[in-house]
């Protein structure tokens, strides 16, 4: 209502000063007339009722709360979870003890308390279509633009079994039992007898469901390793076409009451329709957006736009045909990336990574903070049977499901899930606002019972974030599983691991076994002569992808220097002028090293000669160098010489090929061996140079050019054999003889033939 200033002006300041009495007579009406209730501005009755009195003044302020309240309770919402957020991380200890969606839900549910004490109606926050459309999308997709490709598809085959098979087993399995325990004790009538099967059966696909926020949330901050954490984290993302197909089968069978044979066959074609046309039209779009961003190479600003709409568009188009969103938004982000990040800036890739990252930040604090909001404003119906049984049945499915399935798993697998494997991935099969927000689009015409399931659900997803989600961290640490090892990819790594492909897919080609790396080869190579020259824009899609992985490292490594040179910025000396971090270099310097580069680095390095430790080439400069040749070609030419002669091998004396010796001047000449027994056994020591028994090379290189005829005598050695040396006594010789190791080109001309050439 206009508050008139005129009838509060003093009389006397009209008369002292009656030029700032009219200043002041101005603002005051301007004023004055300026405030007016709450759509009193904007409200045809009440402007006609003032015009028929008098005039309305012009409004210099008003205030129209309810123009601007949807979208500025949403950026108090926002900010809200964003001080939460930071408040969290500020307090290491707390961080450390307790996860953050545990923190997040009780700060919800203290803001739910405080607006039911100002008895205010609790906003319905957590309704289906805003987390379905808004919250759960920017999650998911980023889970899925930045999802470890290769590791994901080695588990492909798990990750399906653990989804699709496990899902359905804890379907039916909770489903089923609540059923059976609802049925007991007929005789007293209850709530729980109205329930039928097709209820329990609905329930049971909805409480299921492994939620894939939950999962990102703990298992980010326990760090477990990449190949756990895959599996539990697929498995939730896959397990949405099997929770969607069952919900909406089991809520037709309970509007129409009857279940046929058909249906059930309906119901399998309707799984694979809605995992694989998800599928589809996420790689739709992936590809549309590839294509796109082909043709972005003069206006890098909107380049991050594209992927967003087209993904988001994806999302949509999946859910108006009932399909799965979230396997589409899964395909559209692994489909596009390689495509999209070979044709976009840097500047894009870093603005599509960090405003994925605080998008789905957001969501994902949103939605805690909105579960607990949502739990305190009801309605509820508490009911101690079904909910603690739905709370163990819950836990024993899981377990139940996980043994069993890992059980045939390992016949199939390589690297094998060991105990405590299994106990992480049952353990870590959390439940979270995917569940809820199935649950709160259940109609009250139905589902009579719709409260107690909403009670159920939350008291479910109640125990797996804040009991399991608080302990899985100590029991990480108690079991000593194996962590997540941050180690920066290298150059080396890359190669060795396509190498150790290629090498598979030829052993599966040579076995003829059609594996995974034969059809991940024969992908590959359709990528490379036709997808990338049709997606890729310029020479970037004939480039290898080892060239273009040392260019992203390249590029990172460049960064993270120029940010280590802004962090520690060198002091300059004092009196002298602030020095660069990097030293400015004249042109001509700079134009040398860039055609030493040019010339080196740019150019395939030639292939050097193999070598090892015997041909290494000595220092030219070396003392005796020159000798060292001389020797080294006279033990060649020696060598050459001492291939021709033959090791006679030692054999027992009654052995029939080694009675006779055969001679290498006459091969039909041949030697009756003797009977003896006694067969002296030769014992060479290697001997030192210092050792009067060496053999000088040279000397005996000189002695085989005089004696041209005669083969190398073994000079006998004292040793366990009993062999002497010369100038013993002649019946010392009788009884050992020398055996003679080598044998020469021929007899001697003074040789007697008749002797025999063994003893």
């Amino acid at each position: 209502m206009p508050l008139w200033s005129g009838s509060h002006t003093p009389a006397g300041l009209e008369k002292s000063l009656p030029e700032r009495g009219m200043l002041l007579l101005m603002v005051l009406v301007l004023l004055g007339g300026s405030v007016v209730p709450f759509g009193a501005a904007s409200s045809p009755d009440a402007g006609h009722h003032n015009t028929s009195n008098h005039k309305k003044p012009f409004p210099v302020l008003s205030v129209d709360y309810e123009h601007i309240r949807f979208p500025f309770e949403i950026s108090l919402w926002v900010l809200l979870a964003s001080l939460m957020k930071l408040g969290f991380h500020l307090v290491p200890r707390l961080s450390s003890i307790v996860p953050e969606s545990c923190l997040l839900i009780v700060v919800g549910l203290l803001v739910g308390g405080l607006i039911k004490l100002a008895r205010e109606n609790v906003p319905p926050v957590l309704n289906s279509k805003l987390f379905f459309l808004c919250l759960l999308p920017p999650i998911i997709l980023d889970a899925g633009y930045f999802l470890p490709i290769r590791p994901f598809m080695e588990n492909l085959g798990s990750i399906l079994i653990f989804a699709v098979v496990g899902t359905l087993w804890n379907a039916f399995f909770i489903g089923g039992l609540l059923y059976a325990v609802c049925q007991i004790q007929p005789a007293n009538p209850s709530d729980l007898h109205n329930l039928n099967l097709l209820s329990c059966l609905l329930f049971g696909a909805i409480i299921s469901a492994v939620d894939p926020v939950a999962v990102l949330a703990v298992f980010e901050e326990i760090h477990i390793n990449e190949l756990l954490h895959i599996l539990v984290f697929g498995e939730s993302l896959l397990n949405d076409a099997v929770t969607v197909v069952l919900y909406h089968l089991f809520e037709e069978f309970v509007a129409a009451g009857t279940v046929t044979v058909m249906d059930g066959f309906l119901g399998v074609i309707s799984f694979l329709v809605v995992a694989l046309g998800g599928v589809l039209v996420g790689a739709i779009y992936g590809i549309l957006a590839a294509f796109t961003s082909r043709f972005t190479s003069h206006t890098r600003v909107i380049e991050p736009l594209f992927v967003f709409v087209y993904s988001y568009m994806a999302y949509l188009s999946s859910e108006m045909f009932h399909l799965s969103g979230i396997m589409a938004l899964i395909a559209c982000g692994a489909v596009m990336r390689p495509y999209v990040e070979a044709n976009i800036s840097h500047k894009s890739h870093t603005t599509i990574k960090y405003f994925l990252k605080m998008w789905s930040s957001v969501s994902e604090t949103l939605i805690f903070i909105f579960l607990g909001v949502a739990t305190v404003d009801g309605p509820h119906s508490w009911n101690w049977t079904f909910v603690t049984v739905t709370v163990i049945l819950c836990l024993v499915a899981r377990v139940i499901g996980v043994v069993g399935l890992t059980f045939v798993l390992n016949k199939f697998r390589i690297v094998k899930l060991t105990t405590k494997d299994q106990f992480i991935i049952a353990y870590g099969g959390l439940r979270g606002a995917i569940a809820f927000s199935l649950g709160y689009l259940l109609t009250k015409e139905h589902f009579p019972m719709r409260e107690m399931f909403l009670t159920a659900i939350i008291t479910v997803i109640f125990f797996t974030v804040f009991v399991q989600g608080m302990t899985i961290k100590p029991l990480v640490e108690l079991l000593a599983v194996k962590k997540k090892q941050e180690a920066k990819r290298s150059i080396n790594e890359e190669i060795h691991t396509q190498f150790l492909d290629h090498l598979l897919t030829g052993i599966e080609d040579i076995c003829g076994h059609y594996g995974h790396h034969h059809w991940k080869d024969k992908l590959n190579r359709f990528n490379k002569k036709y997808v990338k020259k049709c997606l890729i824009a310029g020479e970037r899609s004939k480039e290898p992808q080892l060239i273009a992985f040392y260019h992203k490292m390249e590029m990172k490594q460049a960064i993270e220097l120029v940010q280590i040179l802004n962090i520690h910025p060198k002091k300059p000396t004092p009196g002298k002028s602030e020095e660069r971090a990097l030293p400015q270099l004249p042109k001509g310097r700079e134009e040398e090293i860039r055609n030493i580069l040019r010339s080196n680095l740019q150019k395939t390095r030639q292939r050097l000669r193999s070598y090892n430790r015997h041909t290494l080439m000595a220092d030219p400069y070396e003392d005796g160098f020159g000798d060292y040749l001389v020797k080294k070609q006279k033990m060649i030419e020696l060598e050459k010489k001492m291939n021709n002669y033959l090791t006679v091998p030692a054999a027992p004396p009654d052995s029939p090929t080694m009675c006779r010796a055969r001679l290498a001047s006459d091969p039909q000449s041949y030697i009756v061996k003797s009977g003896k027994e006694d067969v002296p056994v030769i014992q060479i020591d290697l001997a030192s140079p210092q050792s009067p028994d060496s053999v000088n090379v040279m000397d005996e290189f000189r002695k085989a050019d005089q004696e041209e005829d005669q083969g190398l005598m073994m000079k006998p050695t004292t040793g366990p054999s009993g062999l002497n040396r010369p100038g013993e006594s002649d019946g010392a010789k009788d009884q050992q003889k020398l055996i003679r190791c080598l044998s020469d080109p021929g007899p001697s001309a003074d040789e007697d033939e008749d002797e025999p050439f063994l003893p």
